[in-house]
């Protein structure tokens, strides 16, 4: 839909609360809200239409109205998914995408009046059509001609990833335990977001990077090379080697990823200090697809 929140008439979301809402006050206050004054280069308008943006009260309201458009889907008996003023429809055709397109196309203008738009909206193709941060792939399953699942766009990907090397910056002077708690404030509701994808590969190549970050900040904090040296020693590193290692002409990066510290800094002893993988929280709260 078109600028929806700057489109939808008050009138009409007004009555659709009385149908439900008898409380004259209540009427009153919405009312008051929705037609508080707009202040552009401090000059005050009246508004007749739209929702103030910015408030709990917006999205709720927006629903309300919205609601409408749900229950006449779910009586057409289509499927379909809705998330504020965006939503898809799926059907298994194209003439049929393009009868219910122009029957919906309709139903928002006449009965809501709201104006769709044209330029995102359309009929497209599974692999063609990303909704909230997903995208669909087929499942390259034999006997499964026709059948998709859900994946994280690319931009899902970097924008966590981005976070992710915020957070494990070497010069932020952060202790393991206190990284660990932001990044895993950082991780969580991302997983939580997409855990209906597909995301198992990239998570677990993500998890691994994620590792070695943390190794590269810890080699970091080490500092100077006596401390390195005694610091691998109590590792269990023999102490000809852990000599040799802490002198190494390696850069950080490249000595996180290699066997001195993979094999010194390991999964367990991370655990110890409170980490766990996005893998092993996405497996443990994975919900089923039927």
């Amino acid at each position: 839909m078109r600028g929806f929140f700057d489109e939808v008439q008050h009138y009409k979301l007004l009555q659709l609360i009385h149908n439900k809402v008898k409380c004259r006050t209540t009427l009153w206050l919405i009312r008051k809200w929705l037609r508080a004054p707009i202040r552009v280069n401090g000059r005050l308008y009246k508004r007749r239409k739209g929702l103030p943006q910015g408030s709990p009260l917006s999205p709720l309201l927006s629903n309300i109205l919205l609601d409408t458009l749900d229950k006449h889907l779910k009586g057409k008996g289509l499927k379909f998914v809705r998330y504020a003023d965006d939503f898809s429809i799926y059907t298994k055709t194209k003439a049929a995408a393009r009868k219910v397109g122009n029957e919906v196309y309709l139903f928002l203008k006449n009965r809501l009046d709201l104006p769709i738009n044209r330029e995102k909206s359309g009929i497209r193709r599974p692999n063609n059509f990303e909704l909230l941060g997903h995208g669909f792939v087929p499942t390259y399953k034999k006997g499964e001609k026709g059948r998709y699942q859900l994946i994280v766009n690319k931009e899902g990907w970097v924008n966590l990833k981005r976070k992710l090397k915020v957070a494990t910056k070497k010069t932020m002077p952060y202790s393991i335990k206190e990284r660990l708690h932001k990044l895993k404030a950082i991780w969580m509701g991302w997983v939580n977001n997409y855990r209906l994808a597909s995301i198992h590969h990239k998570l677990k190549q993500l998890d691994e990077w994620l590792r070695n970050r943390l190794r590269y900040c810890i080699w970091h904090d080490w500092k100077k090379l006596e401390r390195k040296r005694k610091n691998l020693i109590r590792l269990g590193v023999p102490q000809g080697q852990a000599y040799a290692w802490s002198r190494t002409r390696k850069g950080g990066w490249a000595v996180a990823q290699s066997p001195i510290l993979i094999t010194t800094i390991t999964l367990s002893g991370l655990r110890r200090k409170g980490y766990e993988s996005m893998m092993d929280y996405y497996l443990k709260f994975k919900p089923q697809i039927q």
